[in-house]
């Protein structure tokens, strides 16, 4: 398989060079301005998830060829070697968890200066238990003509983590990486149910998360779920596209919420590249943001018209190597909770609506409440820290020169960008979460404070 995309490669590069010309022609001025790509050559890494979907679909329909990008993805094993591999040059850049760049930055874990001028979706995760919770959590769910009423609390889950605790046991799921929104979302859902999903105190050296935790929280690769709770290393976990379906189709698992029900049209996951890299490569980068914005667009244009186009691409084993019917569930507008317990969730998957693409800096500064809330930040922070945190890292002016462009050229049109002549500080429709708690960006200290669980002020693990 490898072999045969490195031939489809070859042919497809010879066929740009032997149209540059004419590429470069119909591009205008605008492309020239942007300047030919300084390293045109690159390999970009992925997760096998189905938001990794805008990379696919830039390789299979031309856009990478046609900014005269010459294209490797390549799987990697988790969101550590991942980013690692970023920051030591081995990929010029990657499908990242929207807390990566973020918690690269300000030195959680591994410190590394990673920007993001692109968010590759919205929502597309869910938290999925086992069948044996499940059967045990549906006695605190109210029904409907038979069905559970959505969303579900976690305070239906408190019994079982409460009969748990009796037994001396301790009840663990699983999330894909410490920054990942997995963990965020996950512990935002036990906590407005009344559940604790522990502290972080990394200036004690406990990197854990599991201080004061009435749910254990590990991680777990996201390929990898389904199996671990089939195996009861975990009772449930959250997770990205198709490892909730997976769970269905294998019949070990039930998913209980969306990220949708959540937090609607929430930030998932961006295109990250390391800061020096950009600097050094500003007009690869514009040409890959080009790429990927028109990928975007294809797979959402005409009412998710092409999305049976997608699954078929991404259920290859190049790419997430899923069935494409586990893959179909949530890519085309159905989500499946229990067993034939399927609804309509047309806004499961988001790429390019709602401008999903923009890199607003109210998504970054949500991540950064969380990582201040379980710990990961110890430190209480000014305001104006998470302002110019989540400027430095979310780079909608670098996203703007490569949309404008893409206006400019004729590709695109300005009403599916948002007005750049604004601010754009807020993602729209941001705003109440499940647990009714007001998101407000520019007062993120304040925010932070409404939580019942969680740290506050200048309180530390």
């Amino acid at each position: 398989m490898k072999e045969a995309r490195h031939i489809i490669s070859n042919i497809r590069r010879l066929a740009f060079l032997m149209t540059a010309v004419s590429l470069m022609s119909v591009a205008g001025m605008t492309r020239a301005e942007i300047g030919p790509p300084e390293k045109p050559d690159l390999k970009l890494g992925f997760i096998k998830l189905t938001d990794m979907a805008p990379l696919a679909i830039a390789w299979e329909q031309g856009f990478f060829m046609d900014e005269g990008l010459f294209v490797e993805l390549e799987a990697q094993a988790n969101w550590k070697v991942l980013l690692d591999r970023v920051i030591t040059g081995e990929l010029d850049g990657a499908h990242m968890l929207a807390g990566q760049p973020l918690g690269a930055t300000i030195g959680y874990g591994t410190q590394a200066n990673i920007i993001t001028a692109f968010s590759m979706d919205l929502n597309g995760n869910g938290i999925t238990v086992s069948d044996k919770v499940w059967e045990t959590m549906k006695d605190q769910i109210p029904s409907e003509h038979g069905k559970p009423v959505h969303p579900i609390s976690a305070k239906a889950l408190k019994p079982v983590v409460e009969a748990s605790k009796a037994r001396g046991e301790r009840f663990r799921m699983g999330m894909v990486f410490p920054v990942s929104t997995h963990n965020y979302e996950l512990r935002y859902w036990l906590a407005a149910g009344g559940l604790n999903p522990g502290y972080y105190a990394p200036q004690r050296g406990d990197t854990s998360g599991t201080l004061q935790a009435d749910v254990y929280l590990s991680v777990t690769p996201p390929p990898q779920m389904p199996a671990t709770m089939e195996a009861g290393t975990i009772q449930g976990y959250c997770v990205g596209e198709p490892w909730n379906q997976q769970a269905v189709f294998k019949g070990i698992g039930v998913p209980v919420i969306t990220d949708y029900e959540i937090w609607p049209n929430n930030p998932e996951k961006v295109f990250g590249v390391t800061e020096q890299w950009a600097q050094k490569n500003p007009n690869t980068h514009l040409h890959l943001l080009r790429a990927l914005i028109r990928a975007a667009h294809w797979l959402d244009e005409n009412n998710n018209a092409n999305r049976q186009e997608a699954v078929e691409i991404l259920s290859r084993p190049s790419y997430v190597g899923a069935d494409a019917e586990v893959i179909a569930n949530s890519m085309t507008g159905t989500f499946e909770y229990e067993k034939g317990d399927v609804r309509e969730v047309p806004d499961f998957n988001v790429f390019f609506r709602y401008h999903a693409t923009y890199p607003y800096p109210s998504d970054a500064i949500w991540y950064l409440t969380q990582m201040r809330r379980w710990g990961q930040i110890p430190d209480a922070k000014p305001d104006d820290w998470y302002m110019k945190t989540a400027a430095r890292v979310y780079r909608g002016d670098i996203y703007a020169k490569a949309a404008q462009s893409l206006i400019d050229d004729g590709l695109m049109s300005p009403e599916d960008f948002p007005d750049f002549s604004q601010e754009n500080f807020v993602r729209p429709g941001q705003g109440k979460l499940i647990d009714g708690v007001t998101f407000t960006p520019r007062q993120p200290n304040a925010y932070i404070d409404r939580f019942d669980i969680g740290l506050k002020g200048t309180q530390t693990p």
